[in-house]
């Protein structure tokens, strides 16, 4: 059993009028199936509307499947008892980090979660440290969270959540307000978590550059799950990626369009070094 099992999940919303009275259903996952072993790193890609943030609200048991099943570390999302043990084992990032900011100072925000979880006060302290370490945080524990830029509060937000001591975070996407230098800052912080400290990372997003370094990638469109593979599986299908309104990495991108001129390049280039490296090979073959 691994860390997220996803079979066959449905989720409907459904639509009423002023009376009460269904208007209509729309199906925003259909017959989903997902599965994520402890420490990897997942990235879950798709366009607005796709059903990937419907997807990401079940890993922790904000949404309840219509059909279908997900059980988070072993535990079933539907069983009600069980939804403090699934929220303490996959904690949930958002999209807007002042909506989950509430402390007046960085480290009493981070403390919020373990102190409402009963961690003796030492503990707290100790975990505030730790968390705000690991995303590089620790140097403005004693800031207020307005003073921070929007890259900072997102990893103030992230360490709230690895304050409580998740072995699963699931991002949804935290770095679309952000600017790019605000978007590397958090994927930097949420590679090294799953590098050093081994926790399962889930990463909902539209940016094609901040799933490279994923172990695998799921892609979604109207519901469904369409694509799964490696990044490079996935980034060889650029014209499939481009008919769902996806863009690819720029370096693969480059890549294709030179394959396309008569380039005999590899598939599933992923990053600018990877296509240097490639364009060196094929100059030393001359």
């Amino acid at each position: 059993m691994g860390m997220i099992d996803v079979s066959k999940l449905v989720f409907e919303y459904i639509r009423r009028d002023e009376d009460g009275n269904v208007e209509g259903i729309t199906r925003a996952v259909d017959e989903v199936n997902l599965h994520c072993k402890g420490g990897e790193f997942i990235a879950i890609l798709g366009h607005n509307g796709s059903g990937k943030s419907t997807l990401a609200k079940h890993l922790n048991a904000i949404l309840h499947p219509t059909e279908g099943t997900v059980l988070v570390d072993g535990k079933d999302t539907m069983d009600e008892n069980e939804i403090w043990n699934i929220r303490q084992s996959a904690g949930m990032v958002f999209q807007n980090p002042d909506n989950q900011i509430i402390g007046q100072v960085v480290e009493e925000d981070v403390g919020f979660g373990p102190e409402n979880m009963g961690v003796p006060t030492k503990e707290i302290w100790e975990r505030v440290e730790e968390s705000l370490k690991a995303v590089g945080m620790y140097d403005y524990r004693k800031y207020s969270p307005n003073k921070l830029s929007g890259g900072q509060k997102q990893r103030v937000s992230i360490a709230s959540v690895i304050a409580m001591h998740p072995k699963c975070i699931i991002l949804d996407e935290p770095t679309a307000m952000l600017d790019p230098m605000g978007r590397k800052e958090v994927i930097r912080a949420v590679r090294a978590l799953n590098d050093v400290e081994k926790i399962t990372m889930i990463l909902i997003t539209h940016y094609m550059e901040e799933v490279v370094y994923a172990d695998r990638v799921y892609v979604m469109d109207k519901g469904k799950i369409v694509m799964s593979g490696t990044p490079k599986e996935v980034f060889s299908r650029v014209e499939e990626l481009k008919s769902m309104r996806l863009d690819v990495p720029q370096a693969t991108l480059l890549a294709y369009e030179l394959k396309k001129a008569g380039l005999p390049l590899l598939d599933g280039i992923l990053t600018r070094k990877e296509l240097v490296n490639e364009l060196v090979r094929l100059k030393g073959q001359k």
